[in-house]
């Protein structure tokens, strides 16, 4: 394969043992572009023809202070696949922090574990305090591709095929977007929310399909919440006020910890998808929080809505891991033990319904997206090595039989978030890919695989080597390569 590398760039980030910033987590610098990817085992599917997209944690300059998996600069891998060929690029989000800090040679904000005397610059950022990375979500509206930061940053704009930074989103409002934006493909409209300190402490938003704010409203809340995804159905889209957030007591001192609220109880916020403030459905649950929701639909008069149930959202420090104990603790699926949940809302009767989907500890799961919004029964979800943030196999549930198929890697491989891509012409749900990013710390590469969607267990049919060894990171995402074509056309027309 023929490696075109572009200018290096600079940093300062040395050598270390943190747990997150070494092994799988190793922050990559180098960007580049291949034209043709070696296949290092079986073939390519011919039916195969988009682009997967990976959003990367990659620490550029030394930490200020306590380094968090979640600080480092955002990168955007992408394999591109096409005619049974794929190729392979690699850019950062040229963020305004990321900028600054390039020019500057080193890093001008502290982390999320630091106290804001180093972790906040009046004027930066959406809420011009922390650094938006952009490093956590990547999704794609209208032919542009979107970095997202979990803390609601300005949503920065990439090009889905060069990769090229384009600017921040000219929609994104003050108080910023946060991660997880939901795309309904049929009406060609992104919903997002974002949330903050101030009142009314949420709000809620439409883009239409040529990248207009076409809705913008709030949603007032008691006091400061930490949501951190939302999901739609074709009628309603569902937001979250959940009892794990900020210390109220101490966040008067600028003391940002998170913690609990005995007696709080879950609320659901439903929102007609144009709806204001009055219209909003509230709905209370089990006191949890969530991370990720898989799919949500209309069934009669209830809203199902699928995702992942934290039975401990305030797990204990691992003490083996020192001085990263609550650190290891808050990024490890075994510590707040996530599972696949179901929650039914009944619009005439005002009651909420819950029920467990499966015992395993999981997260980060994906559906067929021709299923999106409506009722299927097939969850792909990925698990994780205990004690860390690292994807160690995959779980393809079935919620009609509970039936489940497992895929276990090898010691020291670790998997990224993997969409599925739906089979052309299929009418079975399952029938597809998962599309995934491989590390392998036992060689020291990285590859691509693609899995059989419904036969995850016999592992990759194909597998292609990547140019360099990657770091771990948090979404990713598919799409097809007619969808961008089409999206920029209509975008372009009107």
């Amino acid at each position: 394969m023929q490696v075109i590398r572009q200018p290096t760039l600079r940093y300062t980030l040395e050598p270390s043992n943190h747990p997150y910033l070494s092994g799988a987590w190793t922050p990559l610098h180098e960007e580049v572009e291949v034209d043709a990817l070696e296949v290092l085992e079986g073939a390519i599917p011919a039916d195969i023809d988009g682009i997967y997209l990976r959003n990367t944690e990659n620490q550029v300059h030394q930490p200020l202070g306590r380094h968090h998996p979640f600080d480092g600069d955002a990168m955007i891998h992408q394999v591109r696949i096409s005619g049974g060929k794929a190729s392979y690029r690699n850019r950062f989000v040229r963020t305004h922090c990321f900028e600054q800090e390039q020019v500057a040679g080193r890093s001008l904000w502290g982390g999320l574990m630091d106290p804001p005397s180093i972790s906040t610059r009046p004027g930066f950022g959406a809420h011009g305090s922390l650094k938006d990375t952009g490093s956590t979500d990547i999704i794609v509206h209208a032919g542009i591709a979107y970095a997202t930061f979990y803390q609601c940053g300005e949503a920065w704009m990439v090009d889905p095929e060069t990769l090229e930074t384009l600017g921040k989103a000219p929609w994104a409002p003050l108080d910023g977007v946060s991660a997880h934006p939901k795309v309904d493909e049929e009406t060609g409209e992104l919903l997002f929310f974002n949330y903050s300190k101030h009142e009314p402490y949420m709000h809620y938003g439409v883009v239409d399909r040529t990248g207009r704010l076409a809705h913008y409203v709030p949603i007032p809340l008691p006091g400061p919440r930490l949501p951190h995804d939302m999901a739609i159905t074709k009628n309603w889209s569902i937001l979250n006020d959940m009892p794990l957030f900020w210390d109220e007591d101490l966040l008067k001192r600028d003391i940002h910890a998170a913690r609990m609220h005995e007696g709080v109880p879950t609320r659901f916020a439903l929102i007609p998808r144009h709806g204001q403030p009055e219209n909003i459905r509230w709905f209370e649950a089990e006191p949890t929080f969530v991370l990720h929701w898989t799919n949500a639909y209309e069934d009669g008069d209830e809203v199902v809505l699928e995702g992942y149930h934290q039975s401990n959202p305030m797990p204990e420090p691992i003490s083996e891991a020192g001085q990263y104990a609550q650190m290891m603790a808050y990024v490890d699926e075994h510590s707040f033990q996530s599972r696949l949940h179901r929650w039914r809302f009944n619009l005439t009767t005002g009651e909420t319904h819950e029920e467990r989907l499966s015992e395993r500890i999981v997260e980060f799961g994906t559906i067929n997206p021709n299923y999106a919004m409506q009722k299927g029964r097939h969850i792909w979800s990925t698990s994780a090595k205990p004690g860390w943030f690292l994807f160690n196999g995959f779980v393809r549930h079935d919620t009609l039989t509970g039936e489940e198929q497992v895929l276990q890697l090898p010691d020291g491989v670790y998997a990224s978030e993997s969409p599925m891509v739906p089979k052309r012409g299929s009418s079975d749900e399952a029938s597809g890919y998962l599309v995934t990013f491989l590390i392998d710390e036992n060689r020291g590469k990285s590859e691509c695989a693609i899995l059989d969607a419904a036969d995850i267990a016999r592992g990759p049919i194909c597998r292609l080597a990547l140019p360099h060894k990657i770091c771990s990171g948090t979404h990713a995402t598919w799409v097809e390569n007619s969808r961008i074509e089409t999206d920029r056309t209509a975008r372009l027309i009107v």
